[in-house]
């Protein structure tokens, strides 16, 4: 055992869990029967050239597949476009709705302050027509 205080005593260090093997007292290890793998598959050819391997894959699909087949990479090539254009469609309607918003609010606006000012314009000239008809008034009731 390992003196160093650094070390927990208790736990076994590797040459004592793990005998040479040809020490003496040493476990013998059994053996066990060699079996030989299986060879491995024959490597498929290549049915084109790199180039080509769109072209072989749609021919090979186009001859093999059955209808449910194609109704399935139908669904999985629709779901993976809708995924990759759900981003940009929520940027382009965030970005339109926007834009219409900003326009319709200045409008609004535009139309407000035109509503504000002839309003405001009507109440100072019914302000004023007031006011001098009360000096008026007041003036003649001065003059008696």
């Amino acid at each position: 055992m390992n003196h160093d205080p650094a070390f927990d005593d208790s736990i076994p260090v590797l040459t004592e869990v793990v005998a040479e093997p040809n020490a003496p007292g040493a476990p013998v290890a059994q053996s066990t029967p060699i079996v030989e793998a299986e060879a491995p598959p024959p490597p498929v050819p290549m049915v084109a050239a790199p180039q080509d391997a769109p072209e072989a894959l749609e021919r090979r699909a186009v001859d093999h597949w059955s209808g449910e087949q194609w109704s399935v990479m139908e669904r999985r090539v629709t779901e993976r476009i809708l995924q990759q254009l759900q981003g940009r469609i929520d940027f382009v309607l965030e970005q339109r709705l926007r834009d219409g918003i900003a326009d319709a609010v200045d409008k609004a606006m535009t139309n407000f302050s035109a509503d504000i000012r002839n309003s405001l314009g009507e109440t100072l000239s019914d302000v004023v027509t007031r006011a001098v008809s009360q000096e008026i008034a007041h003036i003649r009731m001065l003059e008696k």
